[in-house]
């Protein structure tokens, strides 16, 4: 997914000459997972920018930037780091359409490694993808494989609005997929279905597409067909193939690596609740984070969504 990254970016800058990218360490060491390494020396220090370590600083220089008709990819060093530009992004960046009246976007992509699995320090795993998803004027994009990303940041450069492009980091090096030479922009709305079946959905997004993926194999040891839908993107949902996959199966267990308490499972589960409940034969079920601050790493393998934990859930929707 790294390697389908910095392709990515490489197009854009080279086929955009308003197109830029901003961070701390992107240019010279090539970011800390070296998604941007050798665009500098390829495209220049005016296009490919090392930036202070002061988020709120380059967030806001990167908002201006788009107001006058550049565009501007930001990378956030680890997640946890976007917090002191919240209130850029959320107060600024994403009222700026709405303020205007609809004359003007605001061309920002802001790329956001995210989530545990990595043995990383405090403040280097959490998974804020529902803070942003609650504000509005902000879309919010998550791939889980390397194609995946390459199109759908292709398409977040191209959209006009600021998008926050969250990149699971433990999926960067984990396996190897075939990709196009170029790639073509990806359906920023659209959630895909990775495996068919028609006993049960899961419904995944991120790593956790990976996880759903193992434990449809492990149902299907059972004799249970599961399809796993991978969101892809957070805000806005796609609701169309959410219900039609209640509808066809009528049993959903939604994982996320997040906290329970507000986050993306529980939108889903509203939402079949009030749109497809004649359909559904059990409740919607949640495999989740916990609502804690994400662990050191002795204990981070119990902190996160596993493939039993995933199975104990889609056998209990099974039973109902």
């Amino acid at each position: 997914m790294v390697e389908a990254i910095g392709r990515a970016l490489a197009q854009v800058l080279a086929d955009d000459a308003d197109a830029l990218l901003m961070g701390e360490d992107i240019g010279v060491n090539g970011g800390v997972f070296r998604a941007t390494a050798g665009l500098q020396q390829r495209f220049g220090d005016d296009r490919v920018i090392d930036t202070p370590l002061a988020e709120a600083g380059f967030v806001g220089a990167a908002i201006g930037m788009a107001m006058v008709g550049l565009h501007p990819i930001v990378e956030i060093q680890f997640d946890a780091f976007v917090y002191p530009a919240f209130q850029q992004l959320v107060a600024q960046a994403g009222r700026f359409r709405w303020r205007t009246q609809g004359k003007y976007g605001l061309p920002l992509v802001i790329r956001l490694p995210y989530g545990g699995g990595t043995r990383a320090p405090e403040l280097h795993s959490d998974s804020p993808e529902a803070l942003f998803s609650h504000m509005p004027g902000l879309r919010v994009v998550i791939p889980s494989d390397p194609q995946s990303a390459g199109e759908l940041l292709l398409a977040a450069t191209r959209c006009g609005d600021p998008v926050i492009f969250m990149e699971p980091k433990r999926m960067y090096r984990r396996g190897r997929q075939e990709v196009f030479a170029e790639f073509s922009a990806g359906d920023l709305e659209a959630a895909a279905i990775v495996r068919q079946g028609g006993d049960l959905t899961l419904v995944a997004y991120g790593a956790m597409v990976e996880v759903a993926l193992a434990a449809a194999d492990e149902l299907a040891a059972d004799g249970v067909a599961a399809r796993v839908l991978d969101l892809r993107s957070i805000y806005p949902l796609d609701r169309d193939q959410l219900l039609a996959a209640a509808r066809d199966t009528g049993r959903v267990v939604v994982v996320q690596e997040a906290p329970r308490h507000c986050g993306v499972a529980g939108e889903v589960a509203a939402l079949l609740q009030e749109e497809a409940a004649d359909a559904m034969l059990a409740p919607t079920l949640r495999v989740t984070g916990m609502d804690m601050p994400f662990p050191l790493f002795q204990s981070e393998d119990q902190a996160l969504p596993s493939v039993p934990r995933v199975l104990a859930a889609a056998r209990a929707a099974m039973d109902y």
